[in-house]
């Protein structure tokens, strides 16, 4: 490629670019911020599910990139055409679905300063504070969350911000293979058996298919209504003795705080008491419900991880942390390293080789790194625990309201018990029998599911659905950043409106 000095001036935009240019930056910099803080002010009247179909965006943008630059302005304008009408809008207070994606000034703002500072972080030596604030800030968290003193770095742990769960949950699953491996021998992978329920995320069988798991020795534990979907030990050890009579080798067992389907707990303690029986190593998901364990009244339910061997949870989902940032605890970083570390003579430096310094490359899969540390530093300094709870605890609150309101109209129910701010809902097999003469579980699913996608299409509001026990239902999620109580009641409103609708009343 040739040096653009050496080229002549086209359409009168000068050759030489300045890609960071300080006053140009701070120029487009205060648009940016403008242009988003008009995008959270008016971010309800958007419809919240994105009202496009697949491929509308080739049909607006050019075939090729630009010849020449095009001024931040025009970008930005074509950003409000055709960008936004394209994006489902998970910072609107009208936002249900899934699980939250909740920003933050703070967050943004740390995310800011991160992008700006643009370090690779792979190693102490690449940016010492990168390194020094993660495992401080790792800390910090653990003790809000009164973790053991085993999983920081102030006893014999420590801990790690990951991208995602399902990066921490193959780390883990990885460390547990090589040191189950090392006793028994590389030639028994086939042998090796991991462990879930039916209500696990899906993130555990991708992490045990990458970690070459044989496909066949993936168990999925059923559960019942009656244990409200969480996993028991009875229903554990019955599958672990079996597999070990049929030569098998029990390796790692993932417990859930909150699953994705319904919240549900799966009881840490008496699951841990099985697989310390068995030597598997326990990996505790807490990807969403782990932000609420920073309030005494939910800590409850972490009773037992002090006799896991790795804890996680996403910072990104419900505490103001914007989007990548999986806080990821082990009770012995070595089995980390031993699994992932690799150390090639052009990393090699009188840091590393001196043991007295952290190189988060070894705790992770890839090399480079964020410095994702910042904006979670950034959260906790800003808002502190006190306000932090505080947040929690009124999206909890107005879960609750929701959940009120649904049992005062006696054609709702709700299928499984709320532990923290998702609802699942749906309409009784009672009221649509009385109404459309069908009384067939899959009769209320189809009418179920037809009402979601209805309440959807509106972009009023925006929930999904999951299917628990073979019932589908409806989940009301409450953690958006913006969301009041109004918008509960916004929200209980259309979904009655829609019912109505759909039972012809």
């Amino acid at each position: 490629m040739g040096s653009l000095q050496d080229q002549k001036p086209e359409n009168g935009f000068s050759t030489t670019i300045k890609p960071l240019d300080p006053e140009e930056f701070r120029r487009q910099g205060h648009l940016v911020i403008d242009f988003l803080a008009d995008y959270y002010k008016n971010v309800e009247k958007y419809p919240v599910r994105s009202q496009v179909q697949p491929g509308y965006l080739r049909n607006r943008l050019p075939d090729s990139a630009p010849h020449d630059p095009e001024p931040i302005e025009e970008i930005l304008q074509d950003v409000q055409k055709d960008i936004v009408p394209g994006i489902t809008h998970w910072q609107s207070p009208n936002y249900f679905a899934y699980f939250p994606s909740s920003g933050s000034i703070a967050g943004f703002l740390g995310e800011m300063l991160s992008t700006g500072f643009n370090v690779v972080g792979f190693n102490w030596m690449s940016s010492p504070a990168a390194t020094e604030l993660e495992s401080i800030v790792m800390d910090w968290l653990g003790k809000m969350l009164k973790l053991p003193n085993e999983f920081l770095f102030s006893g014999s742990g420590g801990g790690v911000l990951q991208g995602t769960t399902c990066e921490a949950i193959l780390c883990t699953v990885v460390a547990a293979r090589d040191q189950m491996l090392k006793k028994i021998g590389r030639d028994n992978i086939n042998k090796l058996v991991v462990y879930g329920s039916d209500q696990t995320h899906s993130a555990l069988q991708k992490a045990a298919q990458i970690a070459g798991i044989n496909p066949n020795n993936f168990r999925a534990v059923s559960t019942t209504k009656a244990n409200a979907f969480g996993l028991t030990a009875e229903a554990l050890r019955s599958t672990i003795e079996a597999d070990i009579e049929a030569g098998l080798v029990p390796l790692f067992l993932c417990a859930t705080i909150g699953t994705t389907s319904s919240t549900a707990v799966d009881a840490l303690s008496p699951l841990c008491e099985v697989a310390k029986e068995y030597g598997i190593w326990v990996h505790v998901d807490a990807a969403y419900a782990g932000s609420a364990c920073i309030c005494p009244e939910f800590r409850h339910y972490l009773d037992g991880v002090e006799n896991a061997h790795s804890f996680s949870f996403n910072a990104h989902k419900w505490f103001l942390t914007t989007l990548d940032c999986c806080c990821l605890w082990v009770k012995d970083p070595t089995a980390l390293v031993k699994a992932l570390s690799t150390y090639p003579e052009y990393l090699r430096n009188k840091a590393s080789e001196s043991k007295q310094v952290v190189d988060y490359k070894d705790w992770q899969i890839t090399l480079s790194r964020r410095f994702r540390s910042l904006k979670l530093w950034l959260v906790l300094r800003s808002y502190g625990v006190a306000n932090l709870r505080k947040f929690l605890r009124s999206h909890v609150k107005m879960a609750k309201n929701f959940e009120g309101l649904i049992t005062m109209d006696k054609r709702f129910e709700v299928v499984v018990p709320r532990n923290f701010a998702t609802v699942c809902f749906r309409i009784s097999p009672i009221e649509i029998g009385k109404n459309l003469n069908v009384t067939k579980n899959d009769a209320t699913n189809e009418f179920n599911s037809k009402l979601l996608e209805s309440i959807n299409e509106s972009g009023k509001i925006y929930m999904t659905h999951a299917v628990i026990g073979g019932v589908y239902v409806m989940r009301f999620a409450v953690g958006a950043s913006l969301t009041e109580n109004r918008h509960v009641h916004l929200a209980w409103k259309v979904v009655q409106e829609h019912a109505n609708a759909l039972l012809n009343i």
